[in-house]
């Protein structure tokens, strides 16, 4: 069923392959675009897999003074900088990953509430607040095996941020639950929303916004659930979606 056309209220960005070209920059294109969105009254908000500590320089270039949706929506940050919601990773989980890591022995990185662990953990994981789990696997047959044994544990939520990783949250948060819940506070709903992003910890929002987009980069289950493919990232994919979308020039 085709969406019905609705006013747009806030814009959820994703950053890596999204917002930011290869080089970790955003283009001025769509550093324009984003300034003409919010001077018409628009919430642009960074809806990323990143921790606040990785996006919040971002947001303050851009001159962004909206909410923050980090670690694929396990943290929601108010405007003043303070945490409006989070919901954590039971420690036992954290454990079986780590199992899982020296299994196959493949690269991994984990969030915690105060710092993100990169190939190393401290050893009493139990005492620590956990967010996210990540793996790094080139091997396409490993990659898949994991990918697979966790999507089916139902305490999990299972997606990626590019086509070698695997991202891992408590079952229930991903970037459309964490949005729904940024409508509620902003007396809007997710048809108001129109939500851009590349990779499958994207395909949640795009799927429940008014306006889905998948980047020109995007990976093809995610274009597959868009209602518009834009540009590439290094193309400033973003501005041509705002533009089209919020500002209404095609």
């Amino acid at each position: 069923m085709a969406k019905e056309p609705q006013e747009i209220k806030l814009i959820a960005l994703d950053m890596d392959g999204t917002l930011l070209n290869d080089n970790h920059e955003v283009p001025e294109p769509n550093r324009q675009a984003i300034k003409e969105a919010k001077k018409q009254g628009m919430e642009v908000v960074l809806c990323t897999g990143r921790s606040l500590m990785a996006c919040e320089d971002y947001a303050k270039e851009l001159e962004l003074d909206s909410y923050l949706v980090t670690g694929n929506g396990s943290e929601i940050w108010n405007k003043d900088g303070e945490l409006l919601d989070r919901t954590m990773m039971k420690s036992d989980l954290i454990e079986m990953m780590i199992e899982l890591k020296n299994k196959h022995s493949i690269h991994h990185w984990a969030a915690s509430v105060n710092r993100v662990w990169k190939n190393d953990m401290p050893e009493d994981i139990p005492n620590h607040e956990w967010l996210k789990f990540g793996f790094d696997i080139k091997d396409d047959e490993v990659r898949e095996t994991v990918f697979d044994l966790l999507s089916n544990h139902q305490e999990l939520e299972v997606s990626n941020s590019s086509l070698t990783n695997i991202e891992i949250n408590a079952a229930g948060v991903n970037k459309a639950v964490a949005l729904t819940k940024l409508c509620e506070e902003l007396n809007c709903h997710m048809g108001n929303v129109l939500a851009v992003g590349d990779s499958l910890n994207d395909i949640a929002m795009i799927k429940e916004a008014g306006y889905g987009v998948a980047m020109g980069n995007a990976q093809p289950d995610v274009k597959e659930s868009a209602d518009w493919v834009t540009a590439e990232n290094n193309e400033a994919g973003v501005a041509k979606a705002i533009q089209k979308f919020a500002l209404r020039k095609e």
